[in-house]
């Protein structure tokens, strides 16, 4: 008697990259829209920037590598449209260009494409911008939204001294969830975020542990960190729900290919983000922490995956006297 031993998978799905990629897209629209909202047009401007660029950027690359075409997956796309809710609204084309380059060639296709990177494609992207135009990314890039598109620029602002420039303690938390703070086009408004993570928890494109202890993580420590600096400590809801660390922990934390397998690294993994970005956001001297946060625990996530791995089902454990026991 013989035996056909197939190659894994064994555990087949309907779902494909492409369907994961549209529903992630379709949970990346809210806060599109709300963005839009917020700052007027320009916003859908730089989005549409950095998603044509990086869908361009992938095609490109693999014609010229004679690479089977993959941007039908969506997976560039998908890229490109977090680059773009992650930058300022006030961002120029060309540095959209160059983070879109960045995220598709130098951190995905460089590594072999989709699923063979370690790092966050786009977050990667903006922590580049991020380090070589700090001040078109952070400080005097950040606006005041006044909805219907409507901004002022906010170069007063300190966001060197102070974790975040929504951490001043000066909104409300009404005003957080609407969106009526300066940052990014993505990060305000916290009900689009929300409604987002609903969908992919909905559609199972996710599942809820990662993001819920990233942000719960933050604002404890956020908060314990801060009594602990003295002066007056910022409440962990605030925590939670300023600066992008609702939209990293639901959007970019969650990435397959930089994501550990199992639930015990997810754990170490989330814990891990939300620690960092409280450390950061308190007690260094930097804008926002959750961008090298989640990076950091990205290059963590290949030692997780080898040390921490589940006992195969028959799998002998072999003795010092180099016999086997099951």
């Amino acid at each position: 008697m013989s035996f056909n031993v197939s190659t894994a998978p064994h555990i087949r799905t309907k779902e494909s990259t492409q369907s994961i990629m549209r529903n992630v897209l379709i949970a990346l629209t809210p806060a599109l829209i709300a963005g839009i909202i917020v700052f007027g047009f320009l916003s859908l401007f730089v989005v549409a920037v950095c998603v044509v660029s990086c869908v361009a950027f992938e095609l490109l690359f693999e014609l010229l590598m004679k690479r089977p075409v993959t941007i039908k997956d969506l997976s560039a796309a998908v890229t490109g449209m977090l680059l773009g809710l992650t930058m300022p609204v006030t961002a120029p084309w060309w540095m959209c260009v160059i983070g879109s380059a960045v995220a598709i060639l130098l951190v995905k296709q460089a590594f072999g494409g989709i699923g063979d990177n370690f790092l966050n494609p786009a977050l990667t992207a903006r922590a580049v911008l991020l380090a070589s135009w700090p001040g078109r990314m952070s400080g005097g890039a950040f606006v005041t939204p006044n909805f219907l598109g409507k901004y002022a620029s906010l170069p007063a602002i300190d966001t060197v001294s102070r974790a975040t420039p929504l951490a001043c303690g000066n909104y409300s938390i009404l005003d957080l969830f609407l969106g009526k703070i300066p940052g990014t086009i993505g990060e305000v408004c916290k009900i689009a975020i929300l409604l987002g993570f609903a969908y992919l928890l909905i559609t199972r494109v996710i599942s809820w542990g990662v993001p819920v202890i990233i942000v719960v993580t933050t604002g404890v420590f956020g908060w314990l960190f801060g009594l602990m600096k003295g002066g007056e400590a910022l409440s962990p809801i605030y925590h939670m729900l300023s600066g992008g660390i609702l939209f990293g922990a639901v959007f970019m934390a969650t990435d397959y290919s930089t994501c550990p397998m199992t639930a015990l690294g997810q754990i170490i993994f989330a814990f891990g983000i939300g620690l960092l970005t409280a450390v950061i956001r308190v007690f260094a001297g930097y804008p926002e922490g959750v961008t090298y946060a989640i990076l950091f625990m990205n290059i963590v996530t290949p030692l997780l995956d080898k040390y921490i791995k589940p006992r195969i089902y028959g799998e002998q454990k072999e003795k010092k006297g180099g016999e086997k026991v099951a």
